[in-house]
């Protein structure tokens, strides 16, 4: 993930996403580098258009937004299906965003 996340800070620096700058971060980072994952990352993402990829990864997000919370008058069997449906949705949608940027980035 660290890899993704290192091509992304390059990509909002306006800065090229390359081998030499990923692996740059990386190492300021700490975290010791596997060239071959910087290779295969770099050449997946030239592919990619990261602009549309981010506004595509973020709106499953965005459009569930919050739901409203249970008025008093609810007994609490229904607040407690509710919040179950809603952590479970939660749950869906996080799994759903994960997918779609790991397989945008060949992970």
């Amino acid at each position: 993930m660290e890899y993704v996340y290192a091509s992304l800070l390059l990509y909002h620096a306006g800065k090229e996403i390359n081998e030499e700058s990923v692996k740059k971060i990386l190492e300021a980072a700490g975290i010791q580098v596997d060239d071959v994952r910087i290779k295969a990352l770099v050449a997946a993402l030239k592919e990619v258009n990261i602009e549309e990829a981010i506004k595509t990864a973020a709106l499953p997000v965005a459009v569930g937004g919050a739901t409203p919370a249970a008025t008093p008058a609810q007994a609490p069997a229904e607040q407690k299906k509710e919040e179950k449906k809603e952590e479970k949705k939660e749950e869906v949608k996080e799994e759903t965003v994960e997918e779609g940027l790991a397989s945008l980035f060949g992970f």
